[in-house]
């Protein structure tokens, strides 16, 4: 009894939280609470009825593995409960998804007892979640002349799992809630400082937006019964800054419907909007729960009576208002005309939330159910010796005579699955892939366990070269939290077949690395396609997509993943860096100029940026591909010269290698199959057998951008832009000034080198400084804190060889220890260097933080309200972002330096430099 009591204790805690008992997951509590409903005396049995039927997980959990067994039980009459009747037993386990339920209802399809044997065929012709010990029973039962098996398979030939579900909804009916103006950074829906509650549904719901905005939903909801609440990012996009499919899920959980009275906080359907529309990868999360996303433009540019751009004094577009969203508006959404209407008048076209690939997402309930079904259809129809009847929106081939391709069109078409034999596919088409790297992250890595569990995968698809979990998330702080969470979620990967960074065994070191830089090394073919758990996901070889827990599960378990092919915006450089300025002021620049170019519109959102980088390493360009994220790019691609990919690729081979020197490879010699895929991508690019990755000349880009070397003067800061009188352009990552705009006056209190926009060569550029300064002053004082986190343990190796860490070390008044890492966060500094651990430290927010109202200086990537630095009262918290040298010397100087101070400090040091490539690639 003593883990039932345990569980009623828990219960009782979390109700005075104000939540409900937390969904049962182990078997050994389940066993306990079956043997409770089996003793029809026993005192807890009706509570004990209540967690069974409602209140247990699905899919591949020790607990569904129980709750199936019983079940099976009661089917054949072996136990009996009067709650639960034969067919109420079958109804369960039509709702458990996959794994033992479709073992136990494939063991009695295909058992003696024949009237039992129809009703579980009945149940498993609407089953999507069968792997290959599954179908291959079918198969085996079929060729032994089984009838049941053959009709299960005939109805899987025709799709019936699908056809056979409700149509979509002609009308909708929504009523309106502006979560926010300006872009939404899925910060407000999932905080990052909350990212250990994540796998904890209720709990982390309780988190999005607050607990007033959560009060105003529930009225709306009281309000208007009948309608759906639409959460909408009024002058904004979205669900910027990363997919966060617990962002969605809370979206979910407060606005959209249960996906199964027998499941408990697995919403589905929400509905989202934006007046810029939806950040890509939060779309793609969108489409995982079967939600719809719209994109309203209800605010346009004013144009005066000549049809120009009217502008404010700042030199900014003023916007108008086309129709209001106001939160409380009723709207309808017509599914069949494809429009959005406030009453009879016609608001807006929204065609593209509702192509017919989306409705059938729609339709199934989320986009998983479609990609398992169309695989049981194709294997059914194999199976079965006929051609599958088209049930299911045929792939979209957008193929364009006489036009050439661009990279990322390249890359699809190489890796495609399932579409016409020799047709060539351009941007537009909508197409499954073949993933090759799989990224998962600690945060959201347990999100992505319980995705695999409720789709019954229980091994990587032998597809994927190769996986990794990273532990760079939470490497700040070892807290109860992090020891009670990452252990088990290491565990479960590593049994999964993901090489892991933290080893379940104890055996090898335990990595912190940050995640992309281990995903950037571990791709060793610029030909690949990347799915990882991260918005920065963004490598500088190869497409890489930044996906939600979801969508990263399902790449694990298919080793596929369906998209559009996206169009392209071309990228290139002319002109020459000055000798004062790094390859980061670049990045910034690109951004400014880009928006300076096109009259403010973002032709980055949502689209490919093919960057012609050539003579950078694959480390330093990952400091752009990084950045892309900000950009609301949906991905980047690095065009790189040959010798240029050739060095890279000799990096992440040695990078790969010490990996395989820890002991972190697996059974199935991941680790060395990659090396040996390197060796082959050199050889055929030294040979000329397959050169480097260009587009064809003929290809065609939404845009072309040309910076301009030459106008980058001054070291470029991208700033948050707190107390802008317009709430709707904080916050944007558009915001980029020269440092000349803020004077020596402006204060900084903290500096912060570390995340994934830093490489080596960063750190290098730390240590220079301190060699500068100390000969120019005679030492170095701190008139502000400065926070130095590594990216990976091999750059610190590489530091140490080469001399640069023993100078950090000399001016560090804290250095992280492994043998005993911090247990608590910190947020109050003093004024010295700290060298933190490997990871995403302050970056993250989840663990590290600024002390309140701070100005924080970093290379980070994150402007996200409250994300690194929370406001206090009468002075609001900001995080402005700049290259390495500057923050350096700001923490330095506890201000802003001048251009001059700037110079004279980086004098003689070797920044990142970058030049364009002078011939054709």
């Amino acid at each position: 009894m003593n883990i039932y009591k345990d569980y009623i204790q828990e219960i009782e805690e979390r109700k005075a939280q104000g939540l409900h008992p937390k969904p049962i997951d182990g078997a050994e509590l389940l066993s306990e609470i079956i043997a409770q409903i089996k003793d029809l005396n026993n005192e807890h049995r009706e509570d004990s009825l209540k967690f069974f039927i409602y209140n247990t997980l699905p899919g591949t959990t020790s607990a569904a593995g129980e709750k199936a067994k019983f079940l099976k039980e009661i089917i054949l009459g072996e136990s009996e409960v009067k709650e639960i009747t034969p067919a109420f037993a079958f109804e369960l386990l039509s709702h458990m998804k996959g794994g033992p339920s479709i073992e136990v209802l494939l063991d009695l399809a295909l058992g003696n007892d024949i009237a039992i044997a129809n009703q579980a065929a009945e149940v498993l012709k609407t089953q999507v979640y069968l792997y290959d010990a599954d179908t291959a029973r079918l198969a085996e039962a079929y060729s032994a002349g089984n009838t049941v098996a053959k009709e299960i398979l005939e109805s899987y030939a025709k799709a019936e799992f699908f056809t056979k579900l409700p149509e979509v909804a002609e009308e909708i009916k929504v009523v309106t809630y502006i979560a926010a103006e300006g872009d939404i950074s899925t910060d407000l829906l999932s905080p990052g400082n909350q990212a250990h509650s994540r796998s904890d549904r209720e709990l982390h719901g309780k988190c999005m937006i607050t607990p007033e905005a959560q009060a105003e939903i529930k009225a709306l909801q009281a309000q208007y019964p009948d309608a759906s609440v639409m959460l909408i990012a009024e002058k904004g996009t979205m669900g910027v800054g990363s997919s966060r499919m617990s962002g969605v899920n809370n979206v979910a959980l407060w606005t959209g419907k249960q996906a199964s009275p027998y499941i408990p906080f697995v919403n589905i359907a929400p509905i989202v909007a934006g007046t810029n529309g939806i950040s890509p990868i939060f779309l793609t999360t969108v489409d995982v729960t079967g939600g719809i996303g719209i994109d309203l433009q209800n605010w346009v540019k004013k144009t005066d009576a000549e049809g120009n751009v009217v502008r404010n004094e700042a030199g900014d577009p003023v916007l108008e208002e086309v129709y209001s969203v106001a939160t409380g508006t009723v709207l309808t959404i017509n599914t069949k005309t494809k429009k959005l209407y406030n009453g009879e008048k016609e608001l807006k076209d929204i065609s593209k939330s509702f192509t017919p690939q989306k409705l059938e997402f729609i339709k199934a309930g989320g986009s998983y159910a479609i990609v398992f079904g169309k695989k049981i259809q194709t294997f059914a129809a194999q199976t079965l010796g006929i051609t599958a009847p088209t049930v299911f929106a045929p792939a979209k081939e957008v193929s364009i005579e006489g036009q050439g391709l661009t990279a990322v069109e390249k890359i699809f078409n190489k890796n495609a699955v399932g579409v016409t034999p020799g047709k060539t596919l351009h941007a537009g088409s909508d197409v499954r892939v073949k993933v090759n790297i799989v990224g998962s992250q600690d945060t959201t890595g347990l999100m992505t366990a319980q995705e695999l569990e409720s789709m019954a995968a229980t091994v990587i698809s032998p597809i994927v070269d190769g996986a990794y979990q990273s532990g760079c998330h939470t490497a700040s702080v070892w807290d109860k939290k992090a020891q009670a969470n990452i252990p088990k979620l290491m565990k479960f990967m590593n049994d999964f077949g993901v090489i892991t960074a933290r080893d379940p065994k104890g055996e090898y070191h335990s990595m912190t690395d940050v995640i992309h830089k281990v995903l950037n090394d571990i791709t060793i073919d610029e030909w690949a396609i990347i799915i990882g758990g991260d918005s920065h996901t963004r490598m500088s070889k190869g497409v890489a997509f930044g996906a939600d827990s979801g969508t990263v599960a399902l790449a694990l378990a298919t080793g596929e993943a369906s998209m559009p092919i996206p169009e392209s915006v071309k990228v290139t450089f002319k002109g020459e860096m000055k000798q004062h300025m790094d390859f980061r002021d670049v990045v910034h620049a690109t951004q400014s100029q880009m928006l300076k170019q096109f009259d403010g519109e973002n032709v980055f959102q949502g689209r490919i940026i093919e960057v012609h980088i050539g003579t950078l390493l694959a480390d330093q360009a990952f400091t752009f591909t990084d950045w892309t994220a900000e950009m609301k790019a949906k991905a980047s691609i690095c065009i790189s010269q040959d010798e240029t990919l050739i060095q890279s690729l000799e990096i992440a081979k040695s990078r790969i290698q010490i990996m395989i020197d820890k002991g972190m490879d697996n059974k199935n010699q991941v680790l060395k199959g990659l090396i040996d895929k390197a060796n082959k991508r050199i050889e055929e690019i030294k040979t000329g057998a397959k050169p480097a990755l260009t587009p064809d000349d003929n290809a065609k880009y939404y845009a072309e951008v040309v910076i301009d070397l030459d106008l980058i003067e001054e070291p470029m800061i991208a700033d948050p832009d707190v107390n802008n009188v317009d709430v709707s352009k904080r916050y944007t990552h558009d915001t980029i000034r020269e440092l000349s705009f803020y004077g020596t006056d402006k204060k900084v209190d903290l500096g912060f080198v570390g995340s994934c926009m830093v490489h080596k060569d960063d750190l290098k550029i730390v240590s220079q400084m301190l060699r500068n300064v100390e000969k120019q002053n005679g030492e170095v004082k701190f008139n502000a804190p400065l926070v130095v986190a590594a990216p990976t343990y091999n750059i610190i190796d590489e530091l140490k060889a080469e001399g640069d860490w023993e100078m950090l070390q000399k001016y560090s008044g804290f250095e992280f220890s492994d043998a005993l890492p911090k247990s608590t966060a910190r947020t109050e500094y003093e004024n010295i260097m700290y060298l933190e651990r490997p990871g995403c430290n302050l970056c993250m927010g989840n663990q590290e933080k600024a002390e309140k109202g701070d100005t924080v200086l970093a290379t980070s990537t994150r402007l996200f309200q409250g994300r690194v630095v929370e406001d206090r009262e009468g002075k609001k918290g900001e995080s402005l972002l700049a290259s390495t040298p500057v923050v350096v010397l700001s923490a330095i100087l506890g201000r802003m330096p001048s251009i001059g101070e700037y110079k004279a400090a980086v004098e003689g040091i070797n920044l990142t430099k970058f030049k364009p490539i002078s011939t054709k690639l």
